[in-house]
């Protein structure tokens, strides 16, 4: 499956409490919360570009599938984070405080995050890919 395309944000659910264990600062966090997102996937085999657009603020991570590598969050930290397939339509990114899984369902892409065990949140975020119709596999 390709995952290449845009993604625009449709709705979030828990972001607030997530960002909070994740340390984001409550100043950043009121900021995103009401923002537009756009997120854009650029796959080249196992290599892909993920740059998510929050307002004018751009953020760029570059993956190789089954490599360690150093990926910037929302708050501006360097972190390591590896990047996996999972089955045929998910992406798995893990790294010491989240686990992020992108699922991908023909024009919708589900990002669900979770940190550490519970009782921390989860956070959920569907995207619908912008200007395509019909199933994307």
């Amino acid at each position: 499956m390709d995952f290449s395309g845009q993604y625009e944000l449709q709705s979030q659910e828990n972001m607030e409490q997530f960002m909070e264990v994740l340390g984001v600062p409550d100043d950043m966090i009121e900021k995103f919360k009401d923002l537009k997102r756009v997120t854009k996937i650029v796959q080249n085999g196992d290599d892909f570009i993920v740059a998510i657009q929050t307002g004018d603020q751009v953020l760029v991570n570059n993956f190789t599938l089954g490599q360690e590598t150093h990926v910037q969050t929302p708050a501006g930290d360097k972190i390591k984070a590896i990047m996996n397939l999972e089955g045929e339509n998910k992406l798995v990114v893990k790294a010491k405080d989240f686990t992020s899984v992108a699922e991908f369902d023909g024009d919708l892409l589900t990002n669900f995050l979770s940190s550490p065990p519970p009782p921390h949140p989860n956070f959920t975020n569907p995207y619908l890919e912008k200007g395509v119709k019909g199933d994307r596999s």
